[in-house]
């Protein structure tokens, strides 16, 4: 069973740690911090507030982090992939709020996929000279349907 629960201050490890991961795994996009700067930076979200955790058997599997409407952050790390544990830390914010809005990288096209599937829509892409990694991207929009 997957559990969700507010971030706190001692899973800024673990957070930081699945966002390293991702980096480092990921052949498209570049390493621009160090893994010391990624554990600084799960730090502060959850100082901020904005982080959930998913556990799986009292491990941290997963993180999202919600600033206002703008999803931040939302991985799963390798090993708990494909088990619904995104959609729930996804169906967790759109409960709370009625407009979410995310960006995405172009080359990550499991992120599109997801998103679409969760009833996001495309709003606008970039050539990336916005964005920290200077990669194209893609800005995402939700809105709780009011019928």
């Amino acid at each position: 069973m997957t559990v969700l629960r507010p971030a706190q201050p001692t899973d800024a490890g673990a957070v930081g740690a699945i966002l390293s991961a991702f980096i480092d795994g990921t052949d498209w996009m570049p390493r621009i911090h160090t893994r010391a700067e990624d554990l600084s930076f799960a730090g502060y979200m959850i100082e901020q507030g904005w982080v959930t955790v998913a556990e799986k058997a009292g491990q941290v599997c997963a993180f999202s982090a919600l600033n206002g409407p703008e999803v931040h952050s939302l991985y799963v790390a390798e090993g708990a992939q494909g088990q619904g544990i995104g959609a729930n830390l996804l169906a967790d914010m759109q409960e709370a709020t009625d407009h979410l809005t995310l960006w995405t990288f172009q080359a990550n096209t499991g992120a599109q996929r997801f998103y679409l599937r969760h009833g996001f829509t495309e709003a606008e892409r970039t050539d990336g000279a916005r964005n920290d990694e200077g990669l194209p991207d893609i800005r995402y929009d939700w809105h709780k349907d009011k019928s």
